[in-house]
């Protein structure tokens, strides 16, 4: 008889388990069905999460706006969300000078680093391509994936024009320069790969100056104009193309030039 009642209780409670269960997976599917929108009056980090899929289709939506809008309540963790431009220079030419004067001190001649430092520039807007279309422009749905996303690039892509956070913060830099620096030192000889390096950081500084300059300057000579408009296309109308900044030769590489108006119109 004791047998019988405790079959019956674990039933019973197997039963219980079974129905908090389906109410549960209720619960979280009626919390999905609901359209997540943001506020953009609050701190939008810990927001965007919640849009999963649709996080792709708002994010690509510019706001054309000089307004820096908030990421954290946290005074602490806003500060490092938010650069002027000449921080850039300031701290990575010194940083670019002293990798350059390290090969030097290894015997480098200077005719050898007149050829090592352009070519670690060049190297560098191989690595810009490359992070900006297979890192930035990452397709992502899960809440820390679209958070990630829109703390490194997506938040560019949703305020193009806010200019505290158009270059990229150095501490930010600072953990990218560490990858980097061990795929110099991968590449070239222990003696060399300082000047490298050093040529790869003026590369950086000149991409995220001239990064700047596309959305707030005004050029005059038909080059630079024409770098904006290059730029900004990428932002306004075709955004899965056109992904260098200093320089379009990658783009033509490897087929991510973006159509004229004129052939997406022939194509139609």
């Amino acid at each position: 008889m004791l047998e019988l009642w405790k079959c019956e209780l674990e039933l019973m409670q197997l039963e219980l388990w079974k129905r908090v269960w389906q109410w549960f997976l209720c619960a979280v599917a009626k919390m999905a069905a609901q359209e997540f929108s943001v506020d953009l009056n609050k701190p939008l980090v810990f927001q965007v999460g919640h849009l999963g899929e649709t996080y792709q289709e708002w994010v690509h939506q510019p706001i054309v706006s000089h307004e820096s809008p908030r990421f954290f309540e946290s005074d602490f963790l806003e500060f490092f969300t938010r650069t002027v431009w000449w921080v850039i220079p300031t701290i990575w030419l010194p940083g670019a000078c002293y990798c350059i004067s390290m090969s030097i001190s290894n015997g480098h001649t200077l005719p050898q680093i007149a050829l090592m430092v352009p070519f670690g520039m060049f190297v560098w807007t191989f690595l810009e391509y490359c992070s900006h279309r297979f890192v930035f422009h990452i397709e992502t749905k899960s809440y820390w994936g679209n958070t990630i996303h829109y703390l490194l690039h997506g938040c560019h892509h949703k305020h193009p024009m806010d200019g505290l956070r158009l270059v990229i913060p150095p501490a930010e830099f600072a953990a990218l320069c560490i990858p980097f620096w061990y795929l110099y030192k991968l590449l070239f000889t222990p003696s060399a790969s300082p000047a490298f390096f050093g040529g790869g950081l003026i590369g950086y500084v000149i991409y995220d100056v001239t990064h700047y300059y596309v959305h707030h300057g005004q050029p005059t000579k038909q080059v630079i104009k024409s770098f904006k408009k290059y730029h900004l296309n990428h932002h306004f109308r075709i955004q899965n193309k056109g992904f260098g900044i200093t320089t379009a030769f990658w783009d033509r590489v490897f087929g991510s030039i973006p159509q004229t108006k004129a052939a997406e119109t022939k194509t139609r």
